[in-house]
């Protein structure tokens, strides 16, 4: 990897302690990290409470003011007002975190703008979902370049030294996910009829679903007979399992890429009086979470993709702004990449879950 571009100092107060932080991309390697970013040690019983109610280590502790920039796309999805109100939430947790939220756009080059004026006031660091990763990429880059850590959420930039971290969902993994569970409910089931409702079939994620779930269901000798495409919507979903419906007369399971879609998709489901197969979702939405608790409809499971992504990235920016590391690691450095796991909920898990579920 190249290094990456510092300019020298500017005589602010807070330019050295930005510098540092970002800098450490000049040393560390990428390292991915599954699962959870939880920063819990062993009880002190004579430490002081920490100021943030997330989390139980010295890192929660006030330190340095950390002002953060943070844009997103517009929340016209039930995942992505999710993100938004996380990251808000995690951000208000601390007393030493100012959060400048810059207004939810879908317009690539308004949020190009946003990113400019972060620069422009000379925040400590950004944490930045784009719209588009490769629009939004330059100017991710003239951030690092003026010193400003950028932590990359879930659509990754074109260029890596973009970013000083990336925290990501795993797409493939949900699609793994889905189809082994699958696999385990349809065990010695060798002629099942396995189908697949997925997302924009353009977007690399929907590709990325399908083909681990492909994968997954290969594994037990299984395999896709019926695929259609929605968009991520509850009227897409919808018309895309009426058609599903109507090409398959008999259906073992179903998995649905998106639990925003999947509103769309049971009531398709109920129109056609369908009910001889199971459902698994995507995502995690709080409405599938407690109908899979309810244990009364088709929906039995549902994979998790984080909505949590934004609030890590706001605990990983002041991390890096602080010169601070992860204190479940033994790298000093904050890691480049940050993949949180894919889990599959069902009704004997669905209680740990829902605290962070997002409603569709």
């Amino acid at each position: 990897m190249s290094a990456l571009r510092r300019p020298g100092s500017s005589g602010t107060a807070r330019t050295p302690r930005r510098w540092l932080a970002a800098a450490g991309a000049l040393a560390v390697t990428a390292l991915a990290v599954a699962g959870c970013t939880s920063n819990a040690p062993a009880e002190d019983p004579s430490a002081a409470p920490p100021a943030a109610t997330g989390g139980g280590t010295d890192n929660d502790k006030p330190g340095d003011k950390v002002v953060i920039g943070f844009s997103a796309p517009a929340a016209d999805h039930g995942w992505m007002g999710a993100i938004t109100k996380s990251a808000v939430d995690t951000a208000k947790q601390y007393s030493d975190v100012e959060l400048r939220q810059a207004e939810a756009t879908n317009d690539v080059n308004l949020q190009i703008s946003q990113i400019e004026q972060f620069i422009n006031d000379k925040v400590d660091a950004i944490v930045l979902l784009p719209f588009d990763g490769a629009a939004l990429t330059p100017v991710a880059l003239k951030a690092m370049q003026a010193g400003i850590p950028v932590v990359n959420v879930d659509r990754e930039f074109d260029d890596p030294n973009a970013a000083r971290t990336t925290v990501l969902g795993d797409n493939y993994g949900m699609g793994v996910s889905a189809g082994q569970y699958i696999c385990e409910q349809l065990a010695g089931k060798s002629d099942a009829v396995v189908a697949e409702i997925a997302g924009i079939d353009s977007l690399p994620l929907t590709q990325d679903r399908s083909k681990g779930f492909a994968d997954a269901l290969d594994g037990c000798g299984l395999k896709v007979s019926n695929r259609v495409a929605a968009d991520f919507t509850v009227q897409g979903g919808e018309a895309a399992a009426a058609n599903l419906l109507q090409a398959a007369p008999k259906i073992d399971a179903i998995w649905n890429h998106d639990d925003d879609q999947g509103v769309g998709v049971l009531a398709a489901i109920n129109n056609a009086n369908r009910d001889e197969f199971f459902m698994v979702g995507g995502a995690g939405s709080k409405n599938v979470m407690e109908a899979i608790k309810a244990d009364d409809s088709v929906l039995k499971a549902t994979v998790i993709y984080p909505s949590t992504q934004a609030a890590d990235g706001v605990k990983l920016a002041r991390l890096l702004v602080q010169g601070k590391a992860m204190s479940d690691l033994v790298e000093v450095e904050v890691p480049r990449t940050v993949q949180l796991y894919a889990p599959v909920v069902t009704k004997e898990n669905v209680d740990q879950f829902l605290p962070t579920a997002f409603t569709s």
